[in-house]
């Protein structure tokens, strides 16, 4: 994972001190790409130790076509429960209801209980990721399961050009509690191995990038596998890819540090469908990070 360093480093030392929507600040740069062929081992930092639990849940999240916090609550991950409640509070304002505090909003997420804003579910996010990969809408009122669409297209016309799954669903982004970051990514077929890439609009490079790389190597994995194909690489394009200023000494930190051996991901093999996949079909092998380096998050 050299090439995560060489882009921490690259923000540091070129990247252009810009301001942004949290109001935090950050140190940018525009345009940057990284490859990572998964036959050398699963593209997990090894620099830092990364939260894998959630990066498997929340794949899994996206999957079921799930724009409710609850099923990651209950799985004791809660990365998305900050823009789920901030959102609540956004719906609360334009209602005229009295919210309630973050501690009584994830247990009503969590007990589905009925929210007094009409058409909310406490825990909603609206047309967020899932939503948009199995549910985009159409102007006739029905919907389309890109995610299958997608599958269905590569093991049927694996030379085709349009495998592609977007989130970036213009009439929708007012309907998101958060509007998608990794936006758009296509996959390509040739000597029987599978690969993927993403395109990311907004990146933040010390917290968010991470998790995409694993979060899209992981799935390019799952895709293959039920694919019959072997996975290939993994290509991330980043567009507006930014350290937050608050994160500038965890960077350095991090530059630190050597890399180690990348881990191995094992999956599953009797796992035929994409949507079959459960948390318990994952095993990480070798993985021998350094610790954990904390930051905060900007909203």
């Amino acid at each position: 994972m050299i090439q995560y360093l060489d882009l921490l480093n690259r923000i540091i030392t070129q990247g252009a001190t810009k301001s942004d929507r949290t109001g935090t600040g950050t140190k940018s740069v525009f345009g940057h790409q990284m490859r990572f062929d998964l036959s050398e081992g699963f593209p997990l930092l090894t620099t830092k130790k990364v939260f894998l639990k959630g990066i498997i849940h929340e794949l899994l999240w996206f999957l079921k076509g799930d724009t409710n916090i609850k099923y990651l609550v209950d799985n004791s991950v809660h990365i998305w429960d900050n823009d789920a409640y901030r959102y609540y509070n956004e719906l609360c304002c334009k209602h005229g209801v009295l919210p309630v505090d973050m501690q009584t909003f994830i247990k009503a997420a969590q007990e589905e209980v009925d929210s007094p804003i009409e058409g909310y579910k406490f825990g909603d996010l609206n047309h967020v990721y899932g939503y948009q990969w199995r549910s985009w809408g159409t102007a006739n009122g029905q919907a389309i399961d890109q995610i299958a669409q997608v599958i269905d297209t590569i093991k049927n016309n694996p030379d085709s050009r349009r495998m592609i799954v977007s989130a970036w669903n213009v009439a929708d982004i007012e309907d998101m509690a958060l509007p998608p970051c990794h936006v758009l990514f296509q996959f390509y077929v040739a000597n029987g191995k599978l690969s993927c890439m993403l395109y990311q609009r907004s990146c933040d490079t010390f917290l968010g990038v991470p998790f995409n790389i694993a979060s899209y190597a992981l799935l390019t994995m799952m895709i293959a596998q039920v694919c019959g194909l072997e996975p290939g690489e993994f290509i991330h394009t980043l567009g507006d890819t930014h350290l937050y200023l608050n994160h500038l000494d965890q960077a350095a930190e991090q530059l630190s540090r050597t890399p180690r051996a990348l881990p191995k991901m094992r999956i599953n093999d009797q796992v035929k469908s994409i949507f079959d996949f459960k948390y318990e079909d994952f095993t990480l092998e070798d993985y021998d990070p350094y610790p954990a380096i904390k930051a905060p998050m900007s909203f």
